[in-house]
């Protein structure tokens, strides 16, 4: 007897490979995923907004990266000696209201540049809880520790979370006819909203993404959450904090996204380099060992071949540089006697 539901995982209408730029954006799982494009030697631009939940807030920053129009100055706050901007993650500060939005100007800049080319934006939606500003109405990405009395929190209706969207995200197809969209729900719980609030939450997300993707070709699906609730849904797959996924859950998915999404050269590639990865990560008893000595001459061999692929000049920099001048063993590197 099987006791699993895996996922069927539907390959995507496109493929991508090591020179497809992909943006990541949206909540902390766009931040894993992100990383794993990275590791992987992806040409990637990870959430560079940082962590933003919600979508209209997410669609905010899209059409402010398409549009080169003033970010709204009413909607900064200072706290904690800081400036920030209720419509950017708290990442993104300055010592006065010049400097901050010189600061979100660079970054909207870098990522409408980085859009202007992208093959790929994966877009991954946290949250449908909101919180609105009262001196405006309108909702914040981040209330960045502001007095309670100035917000109300509530839920988007399914309307608000799909037209922002789509709006945003039709913006950038017209703009970039080479674009694609991978739409995901996070399997991360917002459990300070009560799990049945969360479940509500989840459910409209998951919506917009299935009404989304069903208008336009260019957008797809993966199912990142219900692979994780589904398939994964052992507490052993979940950090201590019985909300997060471990590495071992986001590995599971990110092979399930790898296959969904790269093109099969990509694919073969994976492994290959997974085993580069390890063998970079070798710490040897005996630095100046003939034995080691040669197995840097092999793995420096491993990265010149793999140059023809993607870009490893600081992984071969690093090899180099211990066959020029070799460690010497320390104490413990050594072998117990």
């Amino acid at each position: 007897m099987d006791f699993r539901t895996p996922v069927t995982v539907v390959p995507m209408p496109f493929r991508l490979s090591h020179t497809s730029p992909i943006l990541t954006l949206g909540s902390c799982f766009a931040d894993a995923m992100g990383e794993r494009l990275v590791e992987n030697k992806f040409n990637a631009l990870v959430n560079p907004f940082g962590t933003v939940f919600n979508p209209v807030s997410i669609a905010r920053l899209l059409d402010l990266a398409h549009q080169p129009r003033m970010v709204a100055p009413g909607r900064m706050v200072e706290t904690e000696s800081r400036w920030r901007h209720y419509d950017f993650h708290s990442m993104l500060t300055g010592d006065s209201p010049e400097e901050l939005l010189a600061k979100i100007d660079q970054k909207l800049l870098k990522t409408a540049d980085f859009l202007q080319t992208a093959h790929c934006l994966v877009l991954t939606l946290g949250t449908s809880v909101v919180y609105r500003l009262r001196a405006d109405g309108q909702v914040v990405a981040n209330c960045h520790k502001a007095p309670a009395v100035l917000f109300d929190k509530g839920m988007l209706t399914l309307d608000e979370a799909v037209s922002a969207l789509e709006a945003a995200l039709s913006a950038w197809l017209a703009a970039n006819p080479s674009l694609r969209i991978i739409l995901t729900v996070s399997p991360v719980r917002h459990v300070k909203d009560t799990l049945p609030t969360n479940s509500v939450s989840k459910a409209l997300l998951r919506v917009a993404c299935h009404l989304l993707a069903e208008r336009n070709p260019r957008i797809a699906y993966f199912p990142a959450y219900e692979i994780m609730l589904d398939d994964l849904r052992d507490y052993r797959f979940y950090e201590d904090d019985m909300i997060h996924p471990t590495k071992l859950a986001e590995t599971y998915i990110w092979e399930q996204f790898a296959e969904a999404c790269f093109d099969e050269e990509t694919r073969r590639f994976l492994p290959e380099w997974e085993k580069i990865k390890r063998d970079l990560m070798h710490r040897p008893f005996a630095a100046q060992s003939v034995a080691y000595r040669h197995f840097l001459t092999n793995l420096e061999q491993k990265l010149v071949d793999m140059s023809a692929r993607v870009n490893v000049a600081m992984e071969l920099s690093f090899v180099q540089s211990q066959l020029a001048t070799p460690n010497k063993a320390t104490t413990s590197d050594r072998r117990p006697d």
